[in-house]
């Protein structure tokens, strides 16, 4: 199958701007694409592009005074599966973990461990290690946690969705993958499009989406829960330790957003 991909976001901004922008597909998808992805400004600047530690690809330019419009899109091969399901899936020793995975068991901005270590271990210590544990895990964050766009704040940590009991997406991905830190296993935050592809479409304006991965049996595995069932058409745009590694854009002065549409639409042969 093919999927059709694109954004249009518009700033106002009273001077000029340094940006830095993460809204390219991940190199893990690059041979994917059908032709080439087209990122562009409006008005036309200049856009350097580099891969950053985590090798997401990001963008540099400087918004000029009244503001800038980022467009975006590209078509997408997909298997058109859904999430991989892996019951098997094992739970390795930390000892025997690759050095560069540590940091997906460390505390990030969003994801203190510490002040969850101990309610994970309540929880889940009893679990079986491995697939059946994070699977617990995203059970848990799936019912404990109430889905509402009024419940997005950009200063909300894990252990704030845990207490309040309400969030975004990326707070369901938050907190699973903080518990998951808590119980030995690597996780990381992704984001990236997933439209409304194999369900009933969602009455709310497509989003870019939030979901983590964690590393078992020596790959890593997708887990959404917020939707808690395996979904079609996810594409990867960027990963890290939480959200604070992916941040769509990101500007070094004031900037009002303007506009935000994102498109992810299964394409339908005539």
């Amino acid at each position: 199958m093919e999927i059709k991909v694109g954004f249009e976001i518009a700033y106002a901004a009273p001077q000029p701007t340094p940006m830095v922008i993460m809204l390219s597909i991940h190199p893990s998808r690059h041979g994917d694409i059908v032709g080439t992805e087209t990122i562009l400004s409006e008005p036309e600047v200049p856009i350097g592009f580099y891969r950053d530690s985590f090798d997401n690809v990001c963008g540099r330019l400087v918004a000029p005074a009244g503001g800038v419009t980022l467009k975006g899109h590209a078509l997408v091969r997909d298997c058109g599966l859904p999430d991989i399901v892996e019951p098997a899936a094992q739970q390795l020793p930390i000892d025997r973990l690759p050095d560069e995975l540590l940091l997906y068991l460390m505390p990030s901005r969003y994801c203190e461990t510490d002040k969850l270590t101990d309610i994970a271990w309540s929880l889940f210590g009893n679990t079986k290690p491995g697939w059946e544990r994070v699977q617990a895990i995203v059970e848990f964050v799936h019912k404990h946690v109430s889905f509402g766009y009024q419940h997005a704040h950009h200063m909300k940590t894990a252990h704030d969705v845990y207490q309040q009991k309400n969030g975004v997406c990326r707070d369901f991905a938050h907190l699973a993958l903080t518990l998951c830190r808590c119980m030995g296993i690597p996780a990381r935050y992704c984001t990236g499009y997933m439209g409304d592809i194999g369900i009933p479409p969602e009455p709310e304006p497509m989003d870019f989406s939030g979901w983590f991965e964690v590393y078992l049996s020596g790959r890593w595995y997708t887990f959404d829960a917020r939707h808690n069932v395996p979904r079609i058409g996810r594409i990867l745009m960027a990963t890290g330790r939480d959200a604070a590694d992916v941040a769509l854009t990101t500007s070094f002065g004031r900037m009002e957003l303007k506009k935000f549409v994102v498109v992810s639409e299964q394409v339908v042969a005539a």
